[in-house]
């Protein structure tokens, strides 16, 4: 049914449990024969004769547009709210919960926009857990409904990041790609911005770095056009990754410090955490003596991506980091203990942070002589990093896999690691 139908439907169903007849609703303002068209669904009333209908059925104006009444569409609203907040806080579990909880609500289907929103926010919620398969198929089917042209962006950015974050390279590229690409490209906004931005990074994890160097270029311009602080802090960090990832060690600090600044003074918590763990990232990898003031704010970033809605992976992320601080500076229990906190946060096999972790704990284990522990955890990196799409984050620990086996003894071994480096590389 059309929209004009279930109006006209609920008109009908109003004025008949009123006791109304058609003429003695329309007079002496309308004629009877134009409520007979509106309640059929021929005639689409105006939101004045709307109004006007609502007072003489004495039913609220929402209930005849949405088939909620006010009361109902202000329940709605706050428990959308309270999910929403809910997610803000980091609390995800309770988020989806009630995310789900408000999508099993019946008055929500004359509510397309909030059913929308409500659906969007399940999703977020639901990458946020961890789930990306479920994330990606909520997206995809929100996808095929008709959405504003924000909301449609803002679809394609979480759907580019959560096949990213699977390692489902080619699927990133080509949403990223479908909505920025084309003939009719859209005018740069906030939101195009960040989807490029997560684009770039899908070009990046694939090894397509020329690509993001000319990408990441055109991005900085269109920021520095903009002039917001979203676009600015968007393009500058992906341009700061860019230039880490070619050899560009101080200018990536530079775009990164930048991206920084102004993410503390406008950004969302979540953001800023994140943000403040990719620098750290930065910093402990382009500045290894600053090892012991990375760690630190690294101990203090893990209690604030707690309280924060940052995903299962993001706090993965800050504990494998953190472990990799611990050793650098020499505390090899806090970094088995950080390690292996991140590895249990990721899904089981199929991500490269959990063969991150465990060649982690090769590497400290084997440094304090413990070999047969050593050789158990660099063997399971085949195992997390077998089922991947062959990409430049995949060939880089394949890379450093095959040096720790060589480390330990194991020349067959390390030949078998360095060829799949070498194919994931493309080599």
């Amino acid at each position: 049914m059309t929209t004009s139908d279930l109006v006209g439907l609920r008109i009908k169903t109003v004025r008949r449990q009123r006791g109304l007849s058609q003429a003695q609703l329309a007079h002496p303002e309308l004629s009877d024969s134009y409520v007979s068209l509106i309640e059929s669904g021929k005639r689409t009333p105006t939101p004045a004769v709307l109004e006007l209908l609502a007072q003489k059925l004495d039913c609220s104006l929402s209930y005849l547009i949405n088939g909620v009444t006010a009361e109902q569409m202000e329940d709605i609203e706050l428990a959308l709210g309270y999910a929403r907040l809910a997610l803000e806080n980091g609390e995800v579990a309770e988020a989806r919960t009630r995310f789900r909880e408000l999508l099993a609500n019946s008055n929500l289907t004359g509510l397309p926009t909030l059913r929308q929103d409500t659906e969007f926010g399940l999703a977020l919620a639901t990458e946020a857990a961890g789930d990306l398969d479920e994330a990606i198929s909520i997206l995809l089917k929100l996808r095929e409904e008709e959405l504003s042209p924000e909301r449609r962006i803002e679809v394609a950015m979480v759907l580019c990041r959560a096949y990213r974050d699977s390692e489902r390279l080619t699927e990133a590229v080509t949403v990223g790609e479908q909505m920025l690409g084309g003939s009719a490209r859209l005018p740069w906004t906030d939101p195009l911005v960040e989807l490029a931005a997560t684009l770039l990074s899908a070009y990046m994890h694939r090894g397509d770095l020329l690509r993001a160097r000319q990408f990441a270029a055109e991005l900085l311009n269109a920021a520095d056009a903009l002039g917001t602080p979203r676009s600015v802090v968007a393009a500058n960090w992906m341009a700061s990754n860019v230039a880490y990832n070619t050899g560009h060690n101080e200018e990536a600090l530079s775009f990164a410090e930048r991206a920084m600044a102004v993410q503390l003074e406008n950004g969302h918590p979540r953001s800023v955490a994140r943000m403040r763990l990719a620098l750290l990232q930065q910093r402990l990898k382009a500045r290894p003596a600053e090892a012991g003031a990375v760690r630190d704010e690294l101990r203090a970033t893990v209690a604030e991506f707690e309280q924060t809605s940052t995903s299962t992976i993001d706090k993965a992320r800050v504990h494998v980091e953190l472990a990799y601080a611990e050793y650098m500076t020499g505390d090899l229990d806090k970094a088995v203990e950080h390690a292996k906190i991140g590895r249990g946060l990721v899904p089981e096999y199929g991500h490269v942070l959990g063969a991150e972790a465990n060649l982690l704990l090769g590497r400290a284990y084997g440094s304090v002589g413990r070999s047969a522990e050593a050789a158990g955890h660099v063997a399971s990196v085949r195992d997390w990093l077998t089922p991947l799409p062959d990409s430049r984050r995949s060939a880089s620990t394949w890379l450093a896999t095959a040096e720790t086996i060589e480390e330990l003894g194991d020349a067959e071994g390390a030949v078998e690691a360095y060829q799949r480096a070498l194919a994931c590389a493309g080599l």
